[in-house]
């Protein structure tokens, strides 16, 4: 059975060769380099925990190996996935691609089409993955469990580094975030690779609060004394960096290392190759099929060195 196609076009002449598609969501965890990506990895990759006591004793004559070591660990097990549509070449007879499709009753697929199909499932996969980073479930189809849900159910995040949440506007955003940065842990404070992981209503609240629109904070003339004409390129929030993770929920934020973070794969380079089959060399059918096949999953190290906001932890 085809994947539904519906055609809704009245127009009967030829292609402006370009298609459009709804707007996706873009994918910044990855692409951007927020958290750490474990790639080749074909069954599991175990990440090892060590946690010590206070390992700095009085000195003496002997040796006195008092500290006690912890280890413990992560598996990240990356689950598969796949991409199947079937599309019927008729479908596209009648409609404004057909020259394309050449005058032979052999259909070829239209190649802005078939160009269209790869980019557009391409995307729609990174899409996919940004979500289920932050706030997949595993319950649901083509999801793993997300690192927010993770952190739902996890005894080990201190009851003081969960932050309740709120709706956040330009209004109430510099307050909201600075719930967040006081919870941090001491101890990842200043770390190079911390990270402040805003959904995008809470990094659009905080541009807007920097274009003058706090009620505290920046004054009316905003960042700079330009008002909204701004160009930010990094955004900070008491010295931590502020990372737009469109993945995550609106009114939600996770503060943590980047080496803290982790995204595994077998290859990426999967999660960018579509392959279209044209059938009819195979079956006689007049079917071309977009096949794509990956696998994922995220993780967190230590939870005792995340603070979140905006989700119950259960546990707690």
């Amino acid at each position: 059975m085809a994947t539904t196609t519906n055609i809704t076009t009245s127009y009967a002449g030829e292609s402006a060769g370009k298609y459009i598609a709804i707007a996706i969501l873009s994918a910044p965890t990855l692409d951007k380099g927020g958290i750490t990506v474990m790639p080749n990895v074909k069954y599991k990759q175990v990440i090892k925990k060590m946690s010590t006591d206070g390992i700095i004793k009085n000195a003496s004559c002997d040796f006195d190996p008092t500290s006690t070591i912890t280890l413990t660990e992560k598996v990240l097990q990356p689950e598969s996935f796949q991409v199947n549509l079937q599309l019927c070449k008729s479908d596209f007879r009648s409609n404004f691609d057909a020259i394309e499709m050449g005058f032979t009753a052999f259909d070829a697929l239209p190649k802005t089409f078939a160009d269209f199909l790869i980019a557009h499932a391409s995307e729609k996969v990174a899409a996919g993955m940004e979500t289920a980073i932050w706030r997949g479930e595993n319950a649901t189809a083509g999801e793993f469990d997300g690192l927010m849900t993770q952190l739902t159910t996890d005894a080990s995040l201190p009851a003081g580094q969960e932050v309740a949440g709120a709706t956040v506007t330009a209004s109430n955003v510099i307050t909201e975030l600075g719930k967040i940065v006081d919870a941090c842990p001491a101890a990842i404070y200043g770390q190079d690779d911390l990270n402040l992981y805003v959904s995008n209503n809470i990094y659009r609240a905080y541009v807007r609060a920097l274009g003058g629109f706090a009620a505290d904070g920046v004054g009316a003339a905003g960042y700079d004394n330009k008002g909204t004409n701004q160009v930010l390129g990094d955004l900070y929030f008491d010295g931590v960096k502020v990372f737009m993770a469109n993945g995550l929920a609106a009114n939600t934020a996770l503060l943590s290392q980047k080496s803290n973070l982790y995204f595994a794969t077998g290859l990426l380079s999967d999660m960018n190759e579509v392959r279209v089959i044209d059938l009819a060399e195979t079956d006689g059918s007049q079917n071309v099929r977009v096949v794509m096949r990956f696998t994922a999953d995220a993780k967190y190290g230590f939870a005792e060195d995340v603070v979140s906001y905006g989700i119950e932890n259960a546990a707690n």
